[in-house]
């Protein structure tokens, strides 16, 4: 596999409504749709990260200056045997692991769709349809994020995960529970807005029979969230923490979680998020899939892997309705029946783009190739 081209193009992609969590706003989501060319074929991959290091170190101009500088002429200096060559490429290359897979993951798309096989089948996908939850973001009152998941429960969401902090956790989820019952599968993810000194009140999460918590501790943190997981009954699920095969593998040793949230981006692409998918798999912590507020084609890497087995908890990979007025692949993320979405047996991803969208939505474009990089 010769990469002949990259092509970037940088979108502004509004929100239908502001989304608020622990670490801010969003209002837009701000990101780079990456296009590999090769022999005819062309694969695409998007950048999950934010304008802001909010989340993580990474922003959408880091990620700009990464691909540029140093990823994109690692890919074009050679010839690549596989996707999984992509990942040993950047290994020299610390962390900026949205900045790769960005790029690792077109290939991924490419490689399928010069196999004529969907990403699903390359990456060893098991499953034909898959289940997904849907996030609800911080609101100005408790009864207003109960309407709102009344509707989501009502659209047939398999999961409801709400964005708590402090002032805004307990009174909620007892509010949820009141309207709902136990049997709403819901859980909690806080971004890491808490520590130890809170014990007592995140102990108090125990008592409301949630699926998990989500990220409690410092985004980089193993060692606390370890004491925190050997004094709850709640399974801890580790997101900001987990960045690498190494970090699963370190928590899981650690007793640090009981479930791992995979986010391609966060992990540096689908080869880092089908080993550490592997790893889970072998010591029977089950894994979920993340959203990042992807556009369709970050939806579609995360729909293909969420095929694999271990996926069993459903992920955030909603419809595009959820968000976008108007998406940027065609067909749109949309359900197959209530809370399901069908896996793509086309080759790659299984959407087209749509150029219209994208064509309105552009604020930058940049191509790349052997004559115009260094190196």
């Amino acid at each position: 596999m010769k990469i002949e081209k990259v092509e970037i193009k940088r979108l502004h992609l509004p929100l239908k409504e502001a989304f608020e969590a622990s670490i801010g706003q969003q209002t837009k989501r701000d990101f780079l749709l990456v296009s590999v060319h090769s022999e005819g074929a062309v694969g695409y991959g998007e950048s999950v990260a934010m304008p802001t290091p909010f989340y993580n170190e990474e922003t959408t101009e880091t990620v700009l200056y990464m691909l540029e500088t140093f990823l994109i002429p690692k890919l074009l200096s050679g010839t690549i045997e596989s996707p999984e060559d992509v990942a040993r490429l950047f290994s020299p290359i610390r962390r900026n692991q949205m900045a790769k897979s960005a790029l690792e993951s077109a290939v991924w798309d490419l490689h399928a769709k010069q196999k004529g096989i969907s990403l699903a089948r390359a990456l060893g996908g098991t499953r034909q349809e898959i289940e997904v939850g849907v996030s609800v973001g911080i609101e100005k009152s408790v009864d207003a994020v109960v309407a709102k998941v009344e509707g989501f429960v009502a659209d047939g969401y398999k999961k409801i995960k709400v964005k708590i902090k402090p002032g805004f956790d307990i009174a909620l989820i007892e509010g949820l529970r009141k309207r709902f019952g136990d049997s709403l599968p819901l859980m909690a993810d806080a971004n890491s807005a808490y520590s130890l000194d809170q014990l007592d009140l995140i102990k108090e999460l125990d008592d409301y029979n949630l699926i998990m918590i989500e990220q409690p501790l410092a985004h980089d943190d193993i060692v606390d969230h370890a004491r925190l997981q050997h004094q709850m009954k709640t399974p801890i699920c580790l997101d900001e923490s987990i960045h690498t095969f190494e970090d699963a593998r370190r928590a899981i040793e650690l007793g640090s979680c009981k479930i791992i949230n995979i986010k391609v981006g966060r992990v540096g692409g689908l080869t880092e998020a089908k080993k550490i998918h592997d790893l889970c798999l072998a010591h029977d912590v089950p894994v979920w899939c993340g959203g990042m507020f992807e556009s369709g084609v970050g939806r579609a890497h995360n729909i293909a892997i969420t095929s694999l087995p271990n996926f069993t908890i459903p992920g955030d990979t909603a419809t595009s309705s959820r968000y976008w007025e108007r998406d940027i692949v065609t067909p749109a993320v949309e359900f197959a029946k209530p809370g399901i979405l069908a896996v793509p047996d086309g080759p790659g991803i299984g959407y087209e783009i749509n150029w219209d969208v994208v064509k309105a939505l552009q604020v930058m474009e940049k191509s790349y190739s052997q004559t115009n990089v260094t190196i």
